[in-house]
């Protein structure tokens, strides 16, 4: 369902946007040649349609919200490459690598304001209410985004260093919040109750922190092959992502010559990046991102639990949960 209509808002656009865009979702190659492979999970959609659904209402209610939530994670993706310098999307070139900085900023924000017009245009009576809630939620995802960028320049150590529990309001807001975001779109345009579409909303913040913990451990030791990106990138980045925060946060021996080997002049080549990994999993960092991730698991079935729900969809997204921890690992 969510698919025929997204792909019919991207194809509205100016044609050079659309090509873009249409790249950046993986259905095709520069120029437009079609392309096999990859084109996403697909854990946004599905959240809309199931919070849909489980708010009793048919899954085709939460389609505008789908494809809005969409659109703005592609303009996220877009525009956080370019940001990150991330040279790889989903095993081949960024769509800044492709077309150029200016071209991929301009196809994001030709995404940002078509989400925006797919809910301000959305039949019934909530598509105002709808507006205001990706508006807001946005807005959370800007602000995470801004502290993480902030957070690059802030030492390893010491009073100015990143603590763990700054890291996770930051992971709320830029990866939670559109995966909250989701989920309240889906029962809002359902027309469900506040407190039924809140309940859903903060069980999405919760899995989004669960996301951003995996795809830290991911960025880490996941498979070239599998994340489409290089191994250690992160750490050779000195990116401060909740596994490195957790290594150092533990004070032990091995806590402490993380610090000094991330501490040094210039980049970690690779030698330095794979013993820069190996400590991080020796002072525990691995673990915490994984006990981190199942513990808001844990928050977000509760938050499921606290409010009354069609029984069957209910029980899709429980069983959609663990998928986020387990992917690609």
């Amino acid at each position: 369902m969510v698919e025929p209509a997204l792909r019919a808002r991207v194809g509205g656009m100016h044609a050079w946007p659309a090509e873009m865009a249409g790249y950046a979702f993986g259905w095709w190659e520069r120029g437009g040649a079609p392309r096999t492979g990859s084109s996403g999970k697909g854990v946004r959609q599905a959240l809309a349609v199931l919070c849909a659904e489980a708010a009793g209402a048919p899954a085709r209610a939460a389609v505008d919200g789908a494809v809005a939530v969409e659109l703005v994670h592609t303009f996220s993706l877009l525009h956080d490459d370019i940001m990150d310098g991330d040279e790889t999307r989903r095993q081949r070139p960024a769509a800044w690598k492709t077309y150029g900085t200016g071209p991929a900023v301009l196809a994001g924000d030709a995404l940002f304001a078509l989400a925006f017009e797919v809910l301000a245009d959305s039949p019934g009576p909530h598509g105002g209410a709808a507006v205001r809630r990706l508006s807001r939620d946005m807005a959370d995802v800007v602000d995470g985004q801004a502290d993480d960028l902030l957070f690059e320049g802030r030492p390893w150590t010491g009073p100015d260093a990143v603590p763990v529990d700054a890291y996770l309001r930051m992971a709320e807001r830029k990866t939670g919040a559109l995966l909250g975001c989701a989920a309240a779109l889906g029962a809002l345009l359902a027309g469900a109750p506040g407190a039924t579409v809140d309940a859903l909303a903060t069980a999405g913040r919760q899995l989004g922190v669960a996301f951003q913990a995996v795809d830290d451990v991911l960025g880490l030791w996941g498979d070239p092959a599998a994340t489409g990106k290089p191994v250690h990138g992160d750490l050779r980045r000195r990116k401060k992502t909740l596994p490195v925060l957790a290594a150092l946060a533990a004070g032990l021996p091995a806590s402490r010559e993380l610090a000094a080997l991330l501490s040094g002049p210039g980049p970690l080549d690779g030698a330095a990046a794979a013993r820069a990994a190996g400590l991080v999993e020796e002072a525990g960092g691995r673990a915490a991102a994984m006990a981190e991730a199942h513990h808001r698991l844990d928050r977000a079935r509760a938050g499921l639990r606290a409010v009354p729900l069609a029984p069957e969809p209910a029980g899709r997204l429980l069983t959609l949960l663990p998928f986020v921890v387990g992917r690609s690992l």
